[in-house]
């Protein structure tokens, strides 16, 4: 069993081709920027079973059969159980499966938690992995925690040759310092297994969400940014 949030039954930005997008419920991060705060709360959403959700992904698969299907959230591997079993069921069924995650939960250190991971390499084919900021400290700040679990899921992908999206959101003040930007170039040097880098400018659009939730929106007066900065950040980032 897992709780979600919501589906998207024709999603064109989570992974290549038409997709069916499942939001599980639960994040442990609290991104000053996130746009969905209502996927937080781990105990939030709805109950479905692994059938449940297969069945309603399978109502589609004329649709999604050149496309596939998306976990993200929340943090899709907060149920990394549930993300197992299912893609094990879609993989029968010759569809493209792809996760987009923090790589927050990784534990490189726990051998049962890592065990679950090497599993779910089996049946997940891209992995869409969300790189907050490369400064420790401004992570924090932007997320409420380290980044040292995503950089060593980032690595822990590339040793075992999985293709990788690195989505970057651009903050301004907030993960557009140039330092850091290389600092980020750097890494991604490292990594052998990166076949896209997608820089995703701060937008506002959730902002009615944390109005309705009655919550203070923490990025008020922060704007979107401009064009130039955005192909700068791509320059220095390699994006083609």
């Amino acid at each position: 069993m897992a709780r979600i949030h919501s589906f998207e039954s024709f999603g064109t930005v989570d992974g290549p081709g038409v997709r069916f997008v499942v939001f599980m419920q639960g994040c442990p991060l609290r991104c000053l920027y996130c746009h969905n705060p209502d996927t937080w709360e781990v105990n939030r959403g709805k109950e479905y079973g692994v059938d449940e959700v297969f069945e309603q992904i399978m109502k589609y698969y004329n649709y999604i059969k050149d496309g596939g299907v998306t976990l993200s959230g929340g943090e899709p591997l907060l149920q990394i159980d549930f993300a197992i079993e299912l893609f094990k069921k879609l993989k029968k069924e010759g569809l493209h499966t792809c996760i987009d995650t923090s790589g927050i939960t990784f534990q490189e250190n726990n051998d049962k938690e890592l065990q679950k991971f090497e599993e779910l390499l089996k049946y997940t084919d891209l992995f869409l992995l969300d790189i907050k900021q490369m400064n420790p400290k401004k992570h924090k700040l932007l997320t409420g925690a380290e980044n040292k679990h995503t950089l060593a899921f980032a690595s822990f992908l590339d040793k075992h040759h999985k293709s990788l999206w690195i989505r970057y959101v651009l903050v301004p003040g907030y993960s557009d310092d140039k330092q850091d930007l290389y600092a980020l170039r750097s890494f991604l040097d490292t990594l052998h297994n990166v076949e896209k880098i997608e820089i995703l400018p701060y937008h506002t659009l959730g902002v009615s969400k944390y109005e309705n939730m009655q919550m203070e929106y923490p990025l008020k007066g922060v704007l979107t940014p401009s064009k130039d900065s955005v192909d700068e950040v791509k320059k220095i980032l390699g994006v083609k």
